[in-house]
């Protein structure tokens, strides 16, 4: 495995933290304490990142993370996952709530990228698309969806409720997953495109949160909403020897992007800690874990896991660019960023003391933000229940 980044993406990484550090930042503070207020500022930017990805195979947008192969059938070493999640690492070290609330970049984009046909992906090009997966009464366990969808003539008609939907209010669509029929389990679980205005879906409420406040975070239902079949992405068979394999790979694809997010907030807090102790502590790696202040260790020992996040996560990318099955890689990114994203914001404003803990500095803010990373697209133990499955050759039925 090659540990540098490709040269092909330099410019993406090096626009991505000029807009990091001259967009993001400065108006970081601003949404989170104007919760539910629309960025207005990101409405030009979204428009910058469609003429860049226009028609570039390695793009740097959540609809282009795909496994799909190129046009000559051959699968790309380096392609749109890796370029993606090295363009989320950099905006991320700027505002994950910012980056989270990006129009035409949200999670459903892609879950459409992971599973929609050619006709579908042409159909919803350009579309903003949040994705709906959370019940009231299911939360980690996506199996345990209780939302339907009843086939009436060329139409679906969706009954249900879903909560917690990253830009439920302003997304264009809503990504749904429903079951054709609860008594078959997992295998009929299937998702939808449900465009904003549908009669029948309706936001409810919008969350008041810990962190990303700049996101808007939605309730939705749908009572007796008619979809068009044609947006029912993907398959739409029933496949019970496959069961949930197929709209489970859209987690193959999000996953890896999300434990991007979390390397991406834990790189910004590493380096304005080293920032604020300059003077105080070094940077000399030779000398024994001893022999160092218990800052200095506490860095040494966050940077190393840190690095391991971000390796995971670049693995878990290349491994979808090449079509290699990474269901297990995604999970390991997914758990072991998550977890020391969190773990990084909040060691660093305690080491950076009063400073770190007020409104001055934006490490607070960050140490709030990255809790989330470590929740939303499955838990912290859901990942490692996942990787234990993969790792023992068990099912969900045998290693709950």
């Amino acid at each position: 495995m090659n540990l540098e980044t490709p040269k092909k993406f330099a410019t993406l990484v090096a626009q991505a933290r000029d807009v990091a550090d001259q967009v993001f930042r400065p108006i970081s503070r601003k949404y989170d304490k104007a919760e539910h207020a629309e960025p207005k500022e990101l409405r030009m930017l979204a428009s910058l990142l469609d003429g860049m990805n226009d028609g570039a195979p390695e793009a740097a947008g959540a609809s282009t993370a795909s496994k799909r192969q190129g046009q000559d059938g051959s699968a790309v070493r380096n392609g749109s996952n890796i370029s993606t999640c090295l363009g989320i690492m950099e905006l991320c070290r700027g505002d994950v709530g910012l980056l989270l609330a990006m129009p035409r970049q949200g999670l459903g984009n892609a879950a459409i990228a992971a599973v929609a046909n050619e006709e579908q992906l042409a159909r919803f090009k350009g579309r903003w698309a949040a994705m709906a997966i959370t019940e009231p009464g299911c939360g980690s366990d996506s199996a345990a969806i209780r939302t339907t969808a009843r086939r009436d003539g060329d139409d679906y008609i969706l009954n249900g409720e879903k909560i917690y939907v990253t830009s439920g209010d302003r997304a264009d669509s809503v990504v749904v997953w429903a079951s054709l029929d609860p008594s078959l389990g997992r295998a009929a679980i299937k998702s939808f495109v449900v465009e904003k205005g549908t009669p029948g879906m309706s936001v409810t409420r919008l969350e008041k949160k810990l962190g990303i406040k700049a996101s808007d975070t939605a309730a939705i239902s749908f009572s007796d909403c008619r979809v068009p079949a044609s947006n029912l992405l993907g398959n739409p068979d029933i496949d019970v020897k496959k069961g949930f394999a197929g709209v489970m790979e859209t987690f193959d694809n999000t996953r890896p992007l999300v434990a991007a997010m979390a390397v991406g907030v834990a790189s910004a807090a590493l380096e304005r800690t080293r920032e604020l102790l300059r003077g105080r502590i070094g940077a000399d790696y030779a000398r024994p874990p001893l022999l160092l202040s218990q800052a200095e260790a506490s860095l040494y020992r966050m940077e190393a896991e840190w690095e391991a996040a971000r390796l995971l996560t670049l693995r878990a990318a290349w491994m979808a660019d090449n079509r290699i099955p990474n269901s297990k890689e995604a999970s390991m990114a997914k758990a072991q960023a998550g977890r020391v994203g969190n773990e990084i914001t909040l060691q660093c404003v305690a080491i950076a003391g009063a400073i770190g803990y007020s409104e001055d500095e934006l490490l607070e803010k960050w140490a709030r933000d990255s809790k989330i990373l470590d929740i939303f697209e499955g838990t912290q133990q859901i990942q490692l229940l996942i990787i234990a499955r993969r790792l023992l050759g068990k099912s969900s039925a045998e290693l709950k």
